[in-house]
Formats: C-alpha cells, sequence, structure tokens
C-alpha cells in the first residue's frame, strides 16, 4: 500500500479532531495542533501521490511524515501517561504510533513501489 493513501485520511482526521476540540471545549492548542498536524501531513501525502504520478518516490514527504507522525507519538504518549484520557491523547498516541511504524517500513523497504510502465 502507498503511504498516501494513509496518509491524507490520516491529516483529514487530525484536522478534524482540531476542530472538533475547539469547538466542544473551545481548546486553540486543540485547533492548532490538530489542523497544523493534520494539514502538514495532507501536504506530505499529496507531494507524495503527485511523485507516485511521476513514477518516482518522494522521500522528503515520506521523511515528513515519519517526523510528525513521531512527534505526536511522543506529545500524546506523555499527554496520555500524564492524563490517562483515552480521547484524544491515547487515540492519537495510538494511531501516531501504528503510522509511525508504517512510514519507517516504507522507508525501509525503498519508498512506494511503483509499478512497471506498460507498453
Amino acid at each position: 500500500m502507498h503511504d498516501f493513501c494513509f496518509t491524507i485520511p490520516y491529516g483529514l482526521l487530525l484536522v478534524c479532531g482540531g476542530v472538533f476540540g475547539y469547538a466542544k471545549k473551545g481548546s486553540v492548542a486543540s485547533l492548532a495542533g490538530g489542523c497544523g498536524t493534520g494539514l502538514f501531513l495532507i501536504l506530505a501525502g499529496y507531494l507524495s501521490l503527485q511523485a507516485f504520478h511521476k513514477r518516482k518516490n518522494s522521500y522528503f514527504a515520506l521523511i515528513l511524515q515519519t517526523v510528525i507522525a513521531a512527534v505526536l507519538t511522543w506529545v500524546m504518549g506523555q499527554r496520555y501517561m500524564q492524563t490517562s484520557k483515552i480521547m484524544p491523547a491515547g487515540v492519537v498516541a495510538g494511531l501516531s504510533f501504528v503510522m509511525t511504524g508504517f512510514y519507517l517500513s516504507k522507508i525501509a523497504t525503498g519508498g512506494n513501489h511503483i509499478p512497471p510502465k506498460k507498453e
């Protein structure tokens, strides 16, 4: 599976979570954190998709995705350890942990596998 297939929905989920946190609790930190990281992930997914259309890999996008997911794992994992609240800290930490593993496996296997060109 290609990285952008998961990155764009992951970014959209973070954006929606940030907007929801702001709407429900008035949390500007949720809005900034969720929308900021989500939009960066959507951008990285888009860059990766565009590179795939050109039959290339975007290692910049893949590294950006990995760094964002790893930082979210760390930050939200710390927040979960402090508060013991599953929502949103535990869920975002768990999802980000899985995504970090996925991105690291993509890096280890050489990025997106480009199918051979049909003649």
